[in-house]
């Protein structure tokens, strides 16, 4: 199964969508430090730093899967809620993208603020214009720690199928467990300078974290978000005003700050996946990321029905 992705940021999507199987013909993404990310940690894969505005899709089309994380400052209230009124709503170029690759299917990741109420009539006109491509479209709300990570993350997921697929897939069912809780989740790396403290420090941790949050280009630094999430950070043991360079030394005392990697384990990244880039930057690319076993989960499902489709047509063949 082949897929090109847009808004592909650090991986985390691209991380989900190969662990179920898809293979990128490309990946699109017009931040360079995010886009050195993709190249550092898969050397073979086609990224191109470039707006998805002037892609040209074309020569990718058939690809099974267009993917993408699209952004999410115009649905958000951080963002103001502007919607299609927004510079940065990036749906007009994905429609374009989709017309001129025609694939089997779409998948698209966006903030909860996209189901709005403010949003119906254009979320009535996205699936208006999907429909007239031939696709059906459907969008669910799916939390991270329903799919093993260890964070309060609610994503908006957009799926849309050729017609004579839609009766194949079936949104992915949840974990019949919880999430491990943060101490479970960073007690090792909490306790890889030998801090003394890192065991008590876990069983304080005894909670799924809060929304990790990235920042923009123009605001937003190494920090865990807002004076509320800062508020559930330090209920949780965790210092949020910034990020540490390295995890705590044996003789700290005090609430402890996390680090890039600590950050990346929370949103679902493998341990081995590397980030471009100083912390600041680093941290963005973390923040910003769909987490890659809720892309997995999605993608496995779309997987399934594309294979059966294939299967059905072979055999109408």
């Amino acid at each position: 199964m082949r897929s090109i992705e847009f808004c592909a940021g650090a991986g985390g999507q691209a991380i989900g969508l190969e662990q179920a199987g898809f293979n990128h013909e490309a990946l699109v993404e017009i931040e360079r430090d995010f886009a050195k990310s993709l190249t550092l940690n898969r050397p073979n894969w086609n990224v191109s730093a470039q707006d998805m505005n002037t892609f040209d899709g074309r020569p990718y089309k058939g690809v099974e899967l267009l993917a993408a994380g699209l952004p999410c400052p115009p649905f958000s209230v951080a963002g103001k809620q502007l919607g299609d009124k927004d510079e940065r709503n990036l749906f007009p170029a994905a429609l374009r993208l989709i017309d001129e690759i025609q694939p089997k299917a779409v998948m698209i990741e966006n903030v909860r603020g996209f189901l709005s109420a403010v949003f119906e009539d254009y979320r009535n006109h996205l699936k208006s214009e999907l429909h007239k491509l031939g696709y059906h479209t459907e969008w669910r709300l799916l939390n991270a720690s329903d799919f093993g990570v260890p964070q309060l993350r609610p994503r908006v997921v957009i799926v849309a199928l050729k017609k004579e697929l839609t009766d194949l897939f079936d949104w992915p069912t949840v974990q019949p467990h919880n999430p491990p809780t943060v101490g479970e989740t960073l007690k090792d790396l909490m306790a890889a300078n030998g801090w003394r403290g890192a065991e008590t420090w876990a069983r304080r941790a005894n909670e799924i974290a809060p929304t990790i949050v990235g920042g923009s280009k123009k605001h937003g630094g190494p920090d865990l978000g807002p004076t509320r999430a800062r508020r559930a950070w330090a209920s949780l043991g965790v210092e949020g005003k910034s990020l540490a360079e390295e995890a705590p030394l044996p003789d700290f005392v005090g609430m402890p700050r996390l680090t890039v990697r600590m950050v990346a384990r929370i949103q679902g990244f493998p341990d081995h996946w590397q980030f471009y880039g100083r912390k600041t930057t680093a941290y963005r690319q973390v923040g910003n990321a769909f987490p890659p076993p809720v892309a997995k989960a999605v993608a496995n499902s779309l997987r399934i029905a594309l294979s059966v489709g294939r299967h059905f047509a072979i055999r109408a063949a």
